[in-house]
């Protein structure tokens, strides 16, 4: 266990084995024992009598702490949680959809389908209305346009940044609802009917 690490050591800010150039470490043994201040000569011997690594892990102390262990397990293992940690941050991207004042219904519906989509996604929202002109002096009917994007949008969505007005766009910011959507129950089967409701044949008549 005690071989050349150059190449995992240069990626590390932990300094191993030969690379520990003081005079005395505070050692921590490979049972997770606290052996005390001693040569650097003598925890060199610990580790290698042991198969295991010095590795200095806390290099600012007086004097350094160095640790008995598996270097190359040590590395594998905390690869290991940085890539899980990762892999747990969930990235949350801000979509935008762009309205004029008084969109037309249907082209509307098209980008509130849009913003549908990326908020099941969850990711947030933007949308903007961009004025142009006089229309910056009717600023009622853009937060009309907002106001309904957000009704057709709440049983999914939360408004996370009111609208508000900057230059000459308007802005409002939705995120996902974290009340989750009931699914529809299933439909009842019908019912079998019981065999004493069948109808009975008649009987053929004797000849």
């Amino acid at each position: 266990m005690f071989a050349n690490k150059e190449s995992a050591i240069s990626t590390t800010p932990f300094r191993v084995n030969e690379t520990i150039r003081v005079p005395e470490v505070r050692l921590i043994g490979p049972n997770n024992e606290n052996i005390g201040v001693v040569s650097i000569e003598q925890a060199m011997r610990i580790a290698r009598e042991a198969e295991k690594d010095l590795v200095e892990v806390a290099g600012t102390a007086t004097p350094p702490v160095c640790r008995v262990m598996d270097f190359g397990k040590f590395l594998y293992e905390r690869e290991k949680k940085e890539k899980e940690a990762r892999k747990a941050q969930t990235k949350i991207e801000v979509k935008e959809i762009r309205l004029r004042p008084k969109t037309n219904e249907h082209h509307r519906g098209f980008k509130t389908r849009d913003a549908r989509r990326w908020l099941l996604e969850g990711n947030k929202v933007r949308v903007t209305v961009r004025f142009r002109g006089r229309e910056i002096t009717y600023p009622e009917l853009a937060l009309e346009d907002l106001k309904e994007v957000a009704e057709e949008l709440a049983d999914i969505a939360i408004i996370e940044q009111f609208p508000s007005m900057e230059g000459k766009v308007m802005t409002m910011v939705l995120a996902a609802s974290r009340v989750a959507t009931k699914k529809p129950k299933a439909e009842a089967a019908p019912e079998t009917a019981k065999p004493d409701a069948v109808a009975k044949k008649p009987q053929a008549a004797p000849k």
